[in-house]
């Protein structure tokens, strides 16, 4: 228990702590919240000006625009509270290196520059609203001065290959909720930011499911720290929320035209029947214009070929040869370009109301960003699978710069990222893309939802998928 009092002005707090029966307890895991108000009912308030609040936010004129609005939001709000205010940054301001996306190249920064005021740093979406009071609320039932790592736990329930299958012999581990919101303390991010700086590498190159990437790290650096659950932590507007949840697919307007988008999709002779089918029996008669580009030229579907072979792995030939035709007379001149594969399943509905809130004379790149070895300086790239989205300026300058492809049979989404992150275009992520499976993600996650894509077909009913998870009622004749 605690009381305080007033000596000549100043508040003291005195602690009265009852020490029978009690240890003290080093390390914790996510497993019980009633556990962590036990051990740490000694405690002290944590103010506004002790909390850096970071947006993860981009460049994409869209997305710091909102990002921005979040920043005035938050600020208003400490503003109306009368108290101190807190440091609230934009992610994508911090430095010019497009791999701070991934959190963990700006952790030796953000060490320098803000941990000697902070004792806690929390990681919103741009679509993650705060409550400050509850949020300090929170933050105060924790010792600062120890390594806390605070969030909605999510877990997978079998080994997942976009999370590199890690912990596949049964161990429940936990990762936060990304639209939630998470914390590091300051002590923490500080003893992470010192081991980065000492060049410790991460267990894949990869950077594929940002917080997983991020509960990974903290967890082998320090020696099993597990994240910390923490109810207030929220995607569903509930009592005592710190943090609630909008949406990933914000209304902008009525959706794009179906005749100002173009789908390309990639395929070979070997998948006709068993892939194509599948389109045609999904999506395809949501497209306006669609093209099946092969290594034969099949009138019955009808595929093109392009002059380019079939590879076994990459498509990086094929994949320029369609953006070159992209450009010419011989596609519609439409604003918008989606390339996928014949395993892609996608709403185009929803993809043509998410690609109004984006400027088309603007170069964009969009889909689920991935990340090749960022801590060292390397680049970001919107994965394949779950469609690629460029708008024309965006190919354009692909195309004027020279840059492409190493073989006919390279990555063409990583040579393009690389292309794309040579040119400073950046690769601007939306989390409705999968390169994944359903099965693949938190269910959590996806319930929470509109996505516009899902890729593969293993061991899965593709069109049950579909129907279920992209189709949506038609309200009225779409133009």
């Amino acid at each position: 228990m605690w009381v305080s009092y007033m000596i000549n002005g100043y508040k003291v707090v005195v602690v009265f702590l009852l020490l029978l029966g009690l240890s003290a307890v080093d390390t914790h895991t996510g497993d019980s919240h009633a556990e962590e108000l036990q051990e740490h009912s000694v405690h002290r308030s944590v103010g506004l000006d002790e909390v850096v609040i970071v947006i993860q936010s981009q460049r994409n004129s869209f997305h710091a625009r909102r990002g921005g609005q979040r920043k005035v939001e938050i600020l208003q709000e400490a503003l109306n509270l009368g108290q101190e205010i807190p440091t609230v940054l934009l992610l994508h301001e911090l430095s010019e290196y497009e791999g701070d996306w991934s959190i963990i190249p700006v952790l030796p920064h953000l060490s320098a520059t803000r941990s000697q005021s902070a004792s806690w740093f929390v990681f919103i979406e741009e679509e993650t609203k705060v409550t400050l009071p509850a949020l300090l609320q929170v933050l105060s039932r924790y010792q600062d001065k120890k390594e806390w790592f605070l969030g909605k736990r999510l877990h997978d329930n079998e080994a997942s290959i976009i999370h590199h299958y890690a912990f596949s012999e049964g161990l429940s581990f936990g990762y936060p909720d990304p639209a939630a919101g998470w914390a590091l303390s300051a002590a923490l991010l500080q003893s992470l930011a010192e081991q980065i700086q000492h060049e410790r590498s991460l267990k894949s190159d990869f950077t594929i499911d940002l917080t997983h990437e991020i509960a990974l790290f903290i967890w082998e650096e320090r020696n099993g720290l597990e994240l910390t659950d923490v109810p207030e932590f929220c995607t569903e507007l509930k009592d005592a929320c710190a943090t609630t949840f909008t949406t990933y697919l914000p209304h902008c307007g009525d959706p794009v035209s179906k005749k100002e988008l173009f789908v390309a999709v990639k395929t070979c002779q070997k998948f006709h029947s068993e892939r194509i089918s599948v389109v045609k029996a999904t999506w395809e008669k949501d497209a306006g214009s669609l093209e099946y580009y092969s290594d034969v030229t099949d009138p019955s579907i009808p595929t093109i070929s392009l002059g380019v072979a079939n590879t076994e792995r990459g498509h990086c030939g094929k994949t320029f040869a369609l953006l070159k035709r992209f450009l010419t007379p011989a596609v519609p001149q439409t604003d918008w370009l989606l390339i996928v594969d014949d395993d892609t399943l996608i709403s185009l509905p929803r993809l043509r109301r998410l690609l109004r809130c984006y400027d088309p004379k603007e170069p964009l790149v969009l889909g689920e960003r991935y990340g090749y070895a960022l801590v060292h300086n390397g680049y970001s790239y919107t994965t394949g699978g779950g469609g690629i989205v460029l708008s024309r300026p965006a190919v354009s300058k692909l195309l004027s710069s020279g840059c492409g492809c190493f073989s006919d049979d390279a990555p063409d989404d990583m040579v393009l990222g690389r292309c794309f992150t040579s040119l400073r275009i950046p690769i601007t992520n939306s989390p409705l893309f999968h390169q994944g499976r359903l099965n693949d993600y938190s269910e959590t996650l996806m319930s929470l939802q509109e996505a516009v894509s899902f890729h593969k077909h293993w061991n899965i009913d593709p069109v049950a998928v579909y129907e279920h998870w992209l189709k949506d009622a038609v309200l009225h004749e779409e133009l």
